[in-house]
């Protein structure tokens, strides 16, 4: 990305900006009125009129529900000026029409609401009002509390109750004492909805029949003003579309030099564009107004995060332009000299001052990688100085996805909702929503393969493998050590993921040094594999968990070898010296040690004395920040466990006793009670019925066991996209993203690209 400078005279900046809106190449930087003798420009005669148009345009392909992709843009001809007035008005009237009908249909739709529970009474609704010498009032209440409550108010000598349905009806005479309202008094505390009594002397029916009828015709003539706009709709869109293009092209022009340093003579335009692009600017620029303007490239760098040039190649700062310079230009000149005697502003390399901003992003992943752009913009979108992650959400949030679910079925489904999302729908976040699905599906299925799942069910690994398939998710007694093995997994896991995430956050920070990038980042990964290359050494073993050395031991269920990192002892600490005498002092301890001492140092230089706390206090993250991975392991046996019980809940589930521990089948070809009287199961002795299972229970139960086999499974592979789904972004977004990533990114947006477009 490079920065390049425009200067000119103001009579062609007209010209200047035009040219560049039609290249679309340059992303303006903005002018913050920091040059001594330099302002920002003031939009061009005709911006307020034209902006007044394009809010207009906006309003009426709001009012039509008109979108971009529902026509081309047409041609414009002499006197869219005129066109586009007498359309306002036709859509206005039509609007305003519309508004007030609807307005009415409201009223209407409250009057037939109202009238409701008269019509349950079943009383004329001119015998509920208009009398002297009773009060009536009508409601919905307990009869019971309304009688109790008027017959005990002295300020009512007589009343009558009438009912229907909920609805009651109350007349009462009041005593010559009472107040005007006697009922309403003796009401209070007692739950009551008082209705109001329309005004008409018609039966309730016959006044619904009215209004329903007056809806009708109020509902006839929306449809015939909808359908008079969807017709300027078919025939306008193309104008419309094509005055809006018009309009925002004359609008931004306009409004360009708002972002322009100038002079009463001169202008000063900086902005962004890819440096490939370099040359063509200059040449079609020099096309345009020739000598009377001087393109310049002011650097061709990297940037660190508060905008200002980290590493500068050599850029030649001849300018395109053949002028000499004018006055303007060497105003520019002292305040360049000025304003880097102030150190307030940031001088390229030629010791012209410049605009100081980081340059804008343009993402520009590979088609896999695309839709997970997605996912980072939910945070924010990475700066130019810094590392874009994208690729490594491609590789580690579909597998962490699909690894916690693992399961064939579920997997299908993921897969095929996110074809739909994918391929049924235009907006771009349900695309990539889309896509994500595809992946973490293509995922599921394949570690469902790998289980031999599906839908809970284990008959994919006899069917795939021929037996027992690679992996098991160790919900099983018989298969319990598969489930320690993902505790060592997930900590595997979280142990590359977090070192990952040190290395960026080591290349990020390389524009402040090697020693500081070592600092930040490099002394807390030294820290965090030391402390963890202990935790699997030998050095204390009795005191440490078995299957941290035997899990990938030759007998373990993955016999890799390892039983664990020697002690590799460098030293012993003296014996005089209190709790510590005789201690190995080993590599993974020196190691850990090595980490903790500089990362101390490194939060020394930024917090001082305090740092030493600081530092000793977070020094404990190394730990339970990898212990935070442990969430995919427990993942992996919540979910089938859920699956597992909806499964046994329908089909039930036998105990067989082997050699190595309990197994659990489904009674899927016999009824687990069956199994039990019978005995054995493939030479093993069956020991018990877990549960019989409904679908061995009757039609009743069978139907029944259906309908909690269906919901059930439906409830698993929702709370499959809350909880890995939720997990996995969380160990994306918290864990990883916390070791490098800021964000905070502009988006390259080049002028003569409109605002709203996704660039």
């Amino acid at each position: 990305m490079s920065k390049v400078s425009v200067t000119g005279s103001r009579g062609v900046m007209p010209t200047v900006i035009e040219t560049v809106h039609d290249l679309s190449l340059v992303h303006l930087s903005d002018y913050d009125g920091s040059w001594e003798g330099f302002d920002n420009g003031d939009p061009i005669e005709g911006a307020e009129n034209a902006s007044e148009k394009l809010v207009t345009v906006r309003a009426l392909e709001s009012t039509l529900d008109l979108s971009a992709d529902e026509a081309e843009p047409g041609t414009l001809e002499d006197g869219w000026e005129q066109r586009l007035e007498e359309i306002r008005t036709r859509i206005n009237e039509l609007d305003d029409r519309r508004a007030e009908t609807n307005d009415e249909l409201r009223q209407v739709n409250e009057k037939i609401d109202r009238v409701a529970p008269f019509a349950e009474l079943g009383i004329d609704l001119d015998l509920l009002s208009g009398y002297e010498t009773v009060d009536v009032i009508v409601g919905e209440g307990s009869l019971e509390e309304v009688e109790a409550a008027v017959s005990a108010s002295d300020d009512i000598r007589a009343f009558e109750t009438f009912t229907g349905g909920n609805v009651v009806a109350i007349v009462a005479a009041p005593a010559e004492s009472a107040d005007e309202s006697p009922i309403d008094d003796a009401l209070v505390g007692v739950e009551f909805t008082r209705y109001e009594v329309p005004d008409t002397d018609q039966s309730p029916d016959d006044y619904v029949t009215d209004l329903e009828s007056r809806k009708r015709d109020l509902e006839s003539q929306l449809d015939e003003i909808d359908g008079e706009l969807e017709e300027i709709k078919r025939e306008e869109a193309g104008f419309l579309l094509r005055v809006e293009e018009e309009l925002t092209i004359e609008v931004q022009q306009a409004e360009a030099p708002l972002q322009f340093a100038t002079t009463d003579h001169a202008f000063v335009a900086e902005g962004w564009l890819p440096t490939e692009e370099y040359d063509r600017l200059v040449a079609t620029l020099n096309d345009a107004v020739g000598d009377s303007v001087e393109v310049e490239e002011l650097v061709r760098a990297d940037y660190n995060d508060e905008g200002y040039p980290t590493r500068t190649e050599d850029v030649d700062h001849g300018g395109s332009g053949g002028a000499e310079e004018t006055t303007e230009e060497e105003e520019r000149e002292v305040a360049t000299q000025e304003a880097i005697a102030d150190g307030g502003t940031t001088a390229a390399s030629g010791d012209v001052v410049t605009m100081v901003d980081e340059p804008p992003v343009i993402q520009d992943n590979t088609g896999p990688a695309k839709p997970f752009e997605f996912l980072l913009r939910l945070i924010d979108r990475p700066k130019y100085s810094e590392l874009d992650p994208t690729v490594v959400l491609l590789l580690t949030f579909p597998a962490f996805y699909g690894f916690m679910l693992g399961d064939l079925g579920y997997g299908m489904i993921y897969t095929a909702a996110g074809f739909l999302m994918y391929s049924r729908f235009d907006e771009d976040i349900i695309r990539s929503l889309g896509a994500i699905g595809m992946w973490a599906g293509g995922f599921t299925m394949l570690f469902g393969v790998l289980y031999g799942e599906f839908f809970g069910m284990h008959f994919l690994g006899d069917i795939v493998f021929g037996g027992s398939p690679p992996l098991h998710k160790g919900l099983q007694p018989v298969y319990a050590e598969y489930g320690q093995t993902w505790l060592l997994v997930s900590v595997l896991i979280g142990l590359a993921h977090l070192t990952v995430g040190y290395i960026f956050g080591f290349v990020n920070d390389l524009d402040h040094g090697v020693a500081d990038a070592y600092f930040e980042n490099g002394s807390w990964a030294l820290l965090m594999i030391g402390v963890w290359m202990w935790i699997f050494s030998r050095q204390g073993a009795s005191s440490k968990p078995d299957f941290l050395f035997e899990t990938f031991s030759e007998g373990g269920p993955y016999p890799i070898g390892f039983n664990g990192f020697p002690v590799m002892e460098v030293f012993s600490l003296p014996e005089a010296i209190p709790g510590l005498g005789g201690l190995t002092v080993g590599v993974p301890l020196l190691i850990a040690l090595f980490g903790l001492v500089t990362m101390i140092y490194g939060e020394v230089q930024h917090y001082g004395a305090l740092g030493i706390i600081i530092g000793g206090l977070e020094s404990f993250n190394v730990f339970g920040d990898v212990l935070s991975y442990l969430r995919i392991a427990a993942v992996i046996l919540a979910k089938a466990g859920m699956a597992f019980v909806v499964n046994m809940l329908f089909f039930g589930v036998y105990v067989v006793e082997t050699d190595h521990g309990a197994e659990w089948h489904f009674g899927t070809s016999h009824a687990p009670q069956h199994m039990l009287e019978q005995g054995t199961y493939h030479g093993h002795e069956v020991t018990e019925v877990m549960f019989g299972g409904l679908l061995h229970g009757g039609i009743g139960l069978t139907l029944l066991g259906v309908i909690v086999l269906v919901l059930g499974h439906i409830v698993v592979l929702l709370l499959g996209i809350t909880s890995a789904g939720l997990q996995g972004i969380r160990l994306e977004y918290v864990e990883f993203f916390n070791r490098f990533y800021e964000g905070g990114g502009r988006t390259f947006e080049p002028f003569g690209i409109r605002s709203d477009d996704e660039n």
